[in-house]
């Protein structure tokens, strides 16, 4: 009104905003060191556990301990299966999820045959038994379980081991060191304290007597009792009946 100046809008700015490429962010997420490792393992000794309980609670309708450590709900089997997976399935992320679930069976299949072989020859047990199965490798593993490591190796890409490596590299530097230092010095204790006790519950059940002050001190305070609660599918492999095929 009384000015001859022209009104211009003024049009919105548009910010460029700088992504990664898919491949270097893909690069960043599989660029291990220990501590994420660590986590990778402590989260799949974890969330194994609780899956497997879960899935026994509505199959068996009933609560069973699926742990593999006398202290905690944990189990190094899923964990270091966790790190194995992603490991071994880095190469195949960008692959279609047929690859992934075939590359998944074939390793989450043989890991869980070498786990029960270890345990046999370790302590003479072992903690699963499917030669009543359909194709079954000599009861260590069958068909059906490798393709549910199939299905399980694509969640674990697709979703879980993203999620979980975006977890792990938020957590401040500092506190990363020692929580990773604390929960490694934790966890290596609880796996030790627990082979100690399955050697010496071993050598109970061979009629071997306590000879020292460590032999006595597992009897009393880890008695076959305990140790029956902790791992209650735990069998004992008869050298004169191996496991079929």
């Amino acid at each position: 009104m009384g000015s001859n100046s022209e009104y211009k809008k003024s049009k919105p700015v548009l910010v460029k905003t700088y992504t990664k490429p898919k491949r270097a962010r893909q690069r960043a997420m599989y660029r291990f060191n220990y501590s994420k490792l660590f986590w990778i393992f402590f989260a799949g000794c974890f969330f194994g556990v609780m899956v497997e309980t879960l899935y026994c609670l509505i199959m068996r309708h009933r609560f069973e301990s699926r742990v593999g450590v006398i202290y905690g709900p944990f189990n190094p089997v899923y964990g270091f299966g966790a790190v194995l997976l992603t490991i071994c399935l880095k190469w195949l992320s960008n692959k279609r999820d047929l690859w992934i679930f075939l590359g998944s069976a074939v390793i989450g299949g043989a890991f869980e045959y070498f786990c029960s072989w270890c345990q046999e020859l370790a302590f003479g047990t072992v903690s699963w038994e499917y030669s009543h199965t359909q194709f079954n490798f000599n009861g260590r593993t069958n068909v059906m379980y490798a393709l549910f490591w199939g299905l399980l190796g694509i969640v674990w890409v697709k979703e879980l081991y993203p999620r979980i490596s975006s977890l792990v590299d938020k957590i401040p530097k500092r506190l990363n060191r020692v929580l990773t230092l604390v929960l490694s010095v934790f966890m290596l204790f609880n796996m030790l304290i627990s082979a100690m006790a399955l050697e010496r519950q071993s050598q109970r059940r061979n009629g071997v007597p306590p000879t020292n002050t460590i032999s006595r001190f597992f009897d009393e305070h880890y008695p076959d009792e305990l140790l029956k609660k902790i791992y209650p599918n735990m069998m004992v492999v008869d050298d004169k009946k191996p496991l079929k095929s």
